[in-house]
């Protein structure tokens, strides 16, 4: 479909003229506090999403159960085109923020900034791509293909149950729009790194570490040899990077420790040196003989390649920025997302749609109010162009 410089002009005023109510929407989602695996939380906030979704006129709205982790939604507007491939929109309801983080920092606004634990990541884009979605159907952007709006609740924890709604929906999708926060500046992702989580666990020999310490084997020294031969994995590749990020073992100062433990974050560009990184890993030897290695984990995400349909995308969507008097960037970033799943079955993906700001995980976690209105005219109209 074609956008008119006055549909586009449309399209802007209406997400200005929403922009309070857009606002007011995701205070309330981040005062729902929802931390990853917090069933009720989860539901409250879903609950919230999935009421807001059913005043849409024609729209299907599922809560889809995890066990015992809270719900995903999935808010379906079918138009005139009920099969033909759908646009998804993804997201996910859960932060990293556990409760009583709102307590501590509550949501407010300073400036042109609104303020709050998971505001960013991703609860004001929540709140976005309902209004899209409403902004879609009211003017008839469904008529080709209908649009599916998928919001996990696992995402921040690897999306266990969220990754086969994911990989289901994007293999009949003609596009996915990942309402991801952008990078700095506002640039969506076109590229990200996937994700691989292991645990190292040494199992050594207890002596005194006084009376006879060469009886022992420790299974610290074991691990901190370990550690440092898997940080030299980062000169393999410019798209390799491994992190021991946390190490704990022993009992007492006065023992030689038998047990000790790792958890390694191992990120990568492409599928080659996932699977190069992956099998150095799992067949990692002991320097000392006398201790046992056991190794967990494998690939958590494959990474969002920076495609030709992903640059098709992305060109589509600078274009239609252009016209809306702004500048799109891209860059290829390390951390992965639910987008990645979305890539890796074939889909034609752009990340990093989401309302601009800065602090995502973190204490100063905020958006930038007057991104909302050109963020949603953009979405809208980059769905109308599909």
């Amino acid at each position: 479909m074609e956008l008119s410089i006055s549909n586009l002009k449309s399209l802007s005023n209406h997400f200005s003229r929403r922009q309070e109510s857009i606002v007011a929407f995701a205070r309330a989602l981040v005062e729902t506090e929802s931390p990853s695996g917090d069933d009720a939380g989860s539901k409250a906030v879903v609950g919230l999403l999935a009421a807001a979704a059913q005043t849409i006129d024609g729209v299907e709205v599922e809560l889809l159960a995890t066990n015992n982790y809270g719900q995903h939604l999935r808010v379906t507007a079918v138009g005139d085109a009920p099969h033909a491939a759908p646009i998804m929109i993804l997201g996910h309801t859960d932060t990293v923020h556990p409760r009583g983080s709102l307590a501590q920092r509550p949501w407010r606004v300073e400036a042109n900034r609104a303020y709050g634990p998971g505001v960013f990541d991703m609860k004001a884009n929540c709140a976005l791509a309902v209004e899209v979605l409403s902004a879609c159907v009211a003017h008839r952007f469904h008529h080709q293909h209908p649009i599916v709006l998928l919001l996990t609740c696992d995402e921040e924890t690897g999306s266990a149950s969220g990754r086969a709604l994911v990989e289901t929906e994007a293999r009949q999708s003609h596009a996915v729009l990942v309402l991801e926060p952008p990078a700095s500046g506002g640039r969506v992702k076109t590229g990200r790194k996937g994700t691989g989580m292991f645990t190292i666990e040494a199992r050594g020999i207890a002596a005194h570490a006084g009376l006879d310490p060469e009886k022992g084997a420790s299974a610290i020294l074991e691990l901190a040899r370990q550690t440092e031969h898997l940080h030299t994995l980062n000169g393999w590749s410019d798209g390799i990077s491994v992190n021991v990020g946390v190490f704990n073992g022993g009992t007492l100062s006065n023992v030689v420790a038998s047990e000790a433990r790792a958890e390694v974050d191992v990120r990568f560009s492409n599928a080659a040196e996932a699977a190069r990184v992956e099998h150095e890993i799992m067949n990692l030897r002991a320097f000392d003989e006398r201790v046992g290695l056991t190794v967990k984990g494998g690939i958590n995400r494959p990474p969002l390649e920076r495609t030709e349909k992903v640059l098709k995308l992305y060109e589509q969507a600078r274009a239609i920025a252009r016209a809306l008097d702004f500048e799109l960037e891209e860059t290829q970033v390390g951390g992965a997302s639910d987008g990645n799943f979305a890539a890796a079955v074939g889909a034609a993906v752009l990340d990093g749609l989401g309302i601009a700001g800065d602090g995502a995980h973190a204490t100063h976690e905020h958006i930038i109010l007057d991104d909302i209105p050109r963020r949603g005219a953009l979405i809208a109209a980059l769905i109308a162009s599909l």
